[in-house]
């Protein structure tokens, strides 16, 4: 009896281990595999064109006289590295490097280069990150890795649209996962001509939203998957869930931040914002965004979105 009893606990153990082990395979593969249709760039601009009709005149009359650029770096880890830019010949020095997010790229956040470029005077730059659009990668890097990156495409951009006479003043705007992107960024040491930072809708740390999305999307607690997982992600890229912090970046980050959100967000929900705010030392702003939900808030209030990102970049800059 004693013996049967062994035997079936020790099955159980077994399933419970194989079960587990493969499930924080699935949830690795899930959160981080790249997609596979990420090269597919005249289908994210028909992506965006379905989105925002009214971008289809400003994009193609850039493409069609080859103001709309590409360019690639090779980065230090072998990954070769794309990024879109357009020059302003009125920036006076002012360049936004702007971030995609989660499984987007730089073409699907062209309507805020338009912004940045039309609306307020910028050269702009805007990156794929690892693993997305047309850069190299096996892995979605959640920002944390990605920090490296952006800071090394701001030195680019500050190099590209270098003003002989003004100095060069470099915002980094960044949506979603390119917001815990310029957030994880913010706490490294950083150059002076990175003035100041925009997040829109930001994550507090990757536990935090893959713990979010774990109970929302399965219903699952966070042990034991949460665990198991962020080890396996460790082996496997680096990095734990835990340490991909852009609240414990913020947190050492002494120029100033633009805080954006939806207050009808529940794909990275509203509260985390206010935490990374509360992190962030001064000088700072919020703006929460009536009735938005996810990265929706330059679509719900273009005018009142630029308004606010000119005030604080006004604020910044002075000019």
């Amino acid at each position: 009896m004693k013996k049967r009893i062994v035997i079936t606990a020790t099955v159980l153990v077994m399933i419970a281990v194989l079960a587990v082990t493969g499930g924080s395979f699935y949830m690795l593969g899930f959160s981080l595999k790249p997609d596979p249709n990420r090269r597919n760039i005249d289908s994210t601009y028909t992506l965006l064109y379905n989105w925002l009709p009214d971008m289809r005149q400003w994009a193609d009359s850039l493409r069609g006289a080859g103001l709309l650029r590409d360019t690639f770096v090779t980065m230090p880890g072998g990954e070769r590295h794309h990024a879109l830019w357009l020059r302003c010949d009125s920036a006076r020095g002012r360049t936004a490097v702007i971030v995609h997010g989660y499984k987007d790229c730089a073409v699907k956040f062209l309507f805020l280069g338009r912004m940045y470029h039309r609306d307020l005077g910028c050269n702009i730059l805007l990156p794929d990150l690892r693993s997305h659009g047309l850069s190299d990668g096996d892995g979605i890097g959640m920002g944390w890795n990605d920090r490296h990156d952006v800071l090394r495409w701001a030195e680019l951009a500050e190099r590209m649209f270098r003003d002989s006479v003004r100095e060069s003043r470099v915002v980094l705007h960044g949506v979603s996962m390119g917001a815990a992107t310029v957030m994880c960024a913010s706490g490294e040491e950083l150059p002076p001509y990175v003035k100041c930072f925009v997040e829109d809708c930001g994550y507090t740390s990757v536990w935090d939203e893959f713990e979010w999305q774990l109970g929302e999307q399965f219903g699952l607690p966070p042990f034991p998957l949460m665990y198991t997982t962020s080890l396996l992600c460790r082996m496997r890229y680096g990095w734990r869930f835990g340490e991909a912090s852009p609240l414990g970046q913020v947190a050492k980050c002494s120029r100033p931040m633009l805080f954006i959100h939806g207050d009808k967000d529940t794909f990275v929900p509203t509260w985390m914002v206010y935490r990374l705010y509360e992190a962030k030392p001064a000088p700072k702003r919020l703006w929460i965004a009536r009735g938005s939900g996810h990265a929706k808030a330059y679509m719900d209030h273009p005018e009142e979105y630029t308004r606010v990102v000119r005030e604080f970049l006004l604020g910044v800059n002075g000019s």
